[in-house]
């Protein structure tokens, strides 16, 4: 029956249960697996927001499951370019302790940061 010990001096969220005589140690270094997936998921996100949002339904899917969609000031399909520039600037509302995103509470147009940078309003779509 195999023997169960926890790493001694684990960090801050990390409990390592390994049975005795195998090797699973976290020695806390960045794998290029680690790197590799980091770099899907960051591209990946970037272009999932950026690609649906500007596309003709100018949402994502939960922004069409919602009814709502990301549009420019005259009501019209944002491009990439712009669709880029929200999703990087919502990197901007996070930083700053997500006050880019409580500026939706009392900007006159319900505009998060990101938005105002895109030039870019969040909108009810009318289902017809």
């Amino acid at each position: 029956m195999p023997q169960f010990r926890v790493q001694e001096n684990p960090r801050a969220g990390d409990i390592i249960v390994a049975a005795t005589g195998n090797d699973v140690e976290d020695d806390g270094g960045f794998t290029k697996l680690d790197a590799v997936a980091r770099l899907i998921a960051f591209f990946g996100g970037w272009l999932y927001y950026a690609l649906m949002e500007s596309s003709p339904r100018k949402a994502t899917l939960g922004k069409m499951a919602l009814g709502i969609a990301v549009t420019d000031y005259d009501g019209k399909q944002i491009t990439f370019a712009k669709a880029t520039g929200r999703y990087f600037g919502k990197l901007i509302s996070v930083v700053i302790l997500l006050i880019g995103y409580l500026m939706v509470a009392w900007t006159e147009k319900k505009q998060g940061l990101h938005d105002i940078m895109a030039g870019t309003l969040v909108v009810n779509e009318k289902k017809s």
